[in-house]
């Protein structure tokens, strides 16, 4: 689709209208997940950051610059608290007293948070390509993020190892039915793994 056709509320489309209150009460939609209602909340949000933009800013024109600058203005309502180099607490998981370090928005969050408005932007008509919230950019800032946070925090993150299947968890498999069967079982755990 056109950048230009992605839209920010789920109004109605010009021309259509709602009549009568029967009509609203028959066809009320089932309640959204805690997910999809945090995802719309944040898609406003950010569409409201555009909007108070000076000069106001529409989705044609929004880069992966102006999401940046959307993380880098929400790290004011952080809740975590990221050690400078120059604290004396820096790289110590839990700190004895407080310090003047600043708050930020924490990786896990920024992290959800990209995601939600990935998958947002184009439910709302955005086409994958375009998606600014895909872009390379994000990912660099976030895994920055992440690794500054770790080191102020002293907890490194550790990437996750592949379990491997050992010959007994191989064999288990196959007698199941058939060494065809336990092939594709195989196969499968492989690839969820």
């Amino acid at each position: 689709m056109n950048p230009s056709t992605i839209v920010m509320t789920n109004e109605l489309p010009a021309g259509s209208s709602r009549s009568g209150g029967e009509q609203l009460q028959n066809n009320n939609p089932a309640p959204l997940s805690r997910y999809e209602s945090q995802k719309r909340r944040d898609w406003n949000t950010f569409g409201q950051y555009l909007k108070n933009q000076r000069p106001p800013i529409s989705l044609s024109q929004c880069n992966c610059n102006h999401v940046l600058e959307f993380l880098r203005y929400l790290d004011q309502f952080g809740k975590t608290k990221v050690h400078l180099h120059g604290c004396v607490f820096f790289g110590q998981p839990d700190p004895p007293a407080p310090c003047t370090c600043p708050l930020r928005q924490a990786w896990g969050s920024l992290d959800a948070l990209i995601g939600r408005l990935r998958a947002a932007y184009e439910e709302n008509g955005g086409s994958p390509e375009n998606n600014p919230f895909g872009n390379g950019a994000i990912r660099l800032y976030l895994r920055e993020v992440k690794e500054c946070q770790a080191k102020a925090r002293g907890i490194p993150y550790k990437k996750k190892k592949k379990r491997k299947l050992n010959n007994n968890s191989i064999k288990s498999i196959g007698a199941g039915a058939g060494a065809g069967a336990g092939a594709d079982q195989h196969k499968n755990l492989m690839q969820a793994s």
